[in-house]
């Protein structure tokens, strides 16, 4: 039986989008591939409010954090971390060789704006890396804040991980002054995973100059200068028919209405925040709290996988705690074409499982 998924990735996907990712193959070094990844980097300018070049990567969000990373620090980067996501980026700058200093937040803490600054004024970093959305931890970093102090470091490489928010809350690249913004399919794109997409700055394209080690297939200057000069080919053989799929999702994402799209997504995160602090609490403090996934305090010590048995009966699926804080939390995903009533029909399953025997 098929499991309706409400984990914070893979999501559930449509028929539709499914169906086209089964188009029949073109070839890669035709004019209509090139339309086609033209057609994409169009859409997701629209969807990240950015001038900045798309670039397409066959890999996930993984992929392009680490291509990030050691395309563009030319001096030492900064990591900022608030849960697993963030030291995965420091573990990618250490294990290329890149001079690269982790700061990390408590579980369920925000990177804040006065840690950004007093890191920055320094000088000894040129590239920072900040997650958007923790999905470990529920936590959504407050990016316009931190924004404003990046307006003081000019020179400096702003990286950010939107990879489990991007296409659910509004990111509003070029205004937060980001010079790299990385997401990937399987979040709040809604299809399946094995496609991350980032813009690109001007900023980062001169800095990825200026680095000698930039590996081959993650190579972030290459992937542009291919665009660049091939009119939107690939150097290798991209997913077709992931990038068949996008397309036609990002239309359909442009026709539900991006305010409405983001507007959907925090009504869900309401009903579950409400739910949560009725019923167990909220694991970060709700100011930080994510709109796409809510990280739940299990105040009740319940047997979360035996919750999901349960609920894996009924055709749905949760997510555990990530790493040290399985059992110690529980996370409900609210993302991509989810809708409002099927939440909330989820919550009475739930409070059907646990309260009503």
């Amino acid at each position: 039986m098929h499991k309706r998924l409400f984990i914070p990735g893979p999501v559930e996907v449509s028929k539709e989008v499914l169906q086209k990712m089964s188009t029949p193959m073109i070839g890669h070094r035709t004019k209509d591939a090139s339309n086609l990844q033209r057609s994409i980097s169009e859409k997701m300018r629209k969807l990240m409010y950015t001038e900045s070049e798309i670039l397409l990567s066959t890999s996930s969000g993984s992929g392009l954090m680490e291509g990030a990373i050691r395309s563009c620090t030319r001096k030492r980067a900064a990591v900022f971390s608030i849960g697993a996501f963030g030291d995965r980026w420091h573990k990618m700058a250490a294990t290329n060789g890149v001079p690269a200093d982790k700061f990390s937040s408590e579980p369920g803490k925000p990177t804040t704006p006065e840690m950004v600054d007093e890191v920055l004024s320094t000088g000894k970093y040129d590239l920072i890396t900040i997650t958007h959305n923790e999905t470990s931890t529920g936590v959504m970093n407050p990016v316009e804040e931190i924004a404003e102090v990046m307006k003081k470091y000019p020179e400096v490489v702003y990286c950010l991980d939107a990879v489990s928010s991007l296409g659910g809350t509004k990111i509003e690249v070029d205004k937060l002054g980001v010079d790299i913004c990385i997401t990937s399919t399987q979040k709040c794109l809604g299809l399946p995973p094995g496609m991350a997409i980032c813009s690109f700055s001007e900023k980062a394209v001169e800095a990825a100059k200026q680095v000698q080690f930039r590996g081959v297939y993650l190579d972030l200057l290459d992937l542009y200068n291919y665009i660049k000069k091939k009119d939107y080919q690939y150097p290798s053989t991209p997913s077709l028919s992931h990038m068949f799929a996008l397309d036609y999702q990002l239309d359909r994402i442009l026709e539900e209405g991006l305010e409405n799209r983001f507007a959907r997504h925090s009504e869900m995160a309401g009903y579950v925040r409400s739910w949560a602090k009725e019923k167990f609490d909220l694991f970060p403090e709700e100011k930080y709290a994510s709109n796409t996934v809510t990280a739940i305090k299990n105040t009740r010590n319940i047997d979360v996988g035996a919750l999901n048995k349960k609920l894996g009966e009924a055709g749905y699926m949760i997510s555990d705690g990530y790493g040290d804080l399985k059992g110690v939390t529980f996370r409900i995903a609210h993302m991509a074409d989810t809708q409002p009533e099927e939440i909330k029909k989820l919550l009475s399953i739930i409070d059907g499982i646990l309260f009503e025997n």
